[in-house]
């Protein structure tokens, strides 16, 4: 199996605060990968670091076997890696055809075209809102906007930041699933949930982060049942 992401002694933070230390983890290629842990751990900074947003200070980042350690997030699009953050993730200014196309603002039209309806067909619900503003979209269709922005880039490693968060259980469900079919398209996922066991559900595997370390790792079904593990960082089955 190929693997897509080496993570090596990872360190990294904002500036002069260090967030992460010493993470090694990794992915493989149509893996679903969940990054869990309680609130302030640093699992948004382990993939905003990744993916060149957060302070790099050390360690090895491999993609497909090539160092992309500290590389520019410009770079990383341009080598098939995708990213949408939690917050901020669409123009509410702009329509969602027009956010769609700030997704491949570089790319020829007939390329762009072809990528925007291959987007709305991955996310349906979009097609009918595609001249209306992202503004007035629910919370659910916005986070639906983003993921399809995101895919604009034709990614094959695609990076989420908590896409669930302040999602009615619906669309928390609806997201997930529309995330995991991703993987049909040939797009391998690294997610970091808060809600843990929803993502788990669909994951391959799991890493657990508390305080900056990464402090366990394994099959996804084993992290859901493991009765110590639910009742530090999975919350109540209630």
């Amino acid at each position: 199996m190929t693997r897509v992401l080496e993570v090596r002694g990872l360190e990294g933070g904002y500036g002069s605060v260090q967030i992460l230390y010493e993470i090694d983890m990794h992915v493989d290629e149509g893996e679903f990968v969940t990054i869990i842990g309680p609130n302030g751990c640093g699992k948004s900074t382990l993939i905003k670091t990744i993916f060149g947003i957060a302070t790099y200070y050390g360690g090895d980042i491999e993609y497909r076997g090539q160092d992309v350690s500290g590389w520019r997030t410009d770079q990383l699009v341009n080598h098939g890696i995708a990213y949408v953050p939690q917050i901020d993730n669409v123009f509410p200014s702009l329509s969602v055809e027009e956010n769609l196309q700030m997704g491949g603002n570089t790319l020829p039209n007939n390329i762009l075209s072809e990528r925007i309806e291959r987007s709305l067909e991955m996310f349906p619900d979009l097609r009918s809102r595609e001249h209306d503003l992202a503004a007035s979209l629910s919370g659910g269709e916005r986070q639906m906007l983003a993921i399809s922005r995101a895919l604009i880039s034709d990614p094959k490693f695609l990076l989420l930041d908590e896409p669930t968060a302040a999602l009615s259980p619906l669309y928390q469900q609806q997201i997930i699933d529309r995330i995991d079919s991703l993987r049909k398209e040939g797009i391998t996922i690294l997610i970091v949930e808060q809600n843990a066991r929803l993502s788990l559900a669909r994951s391959d595997r799991g890493y657990i982060l508390a305080n900056g370390k990464m402090v366990h790792t394994g099959d996804a079904q084993h992290i859901l049942t493991d009765p110590e593990i639910g009742e530090y960082f999975l919350g109540s089955t209630h």
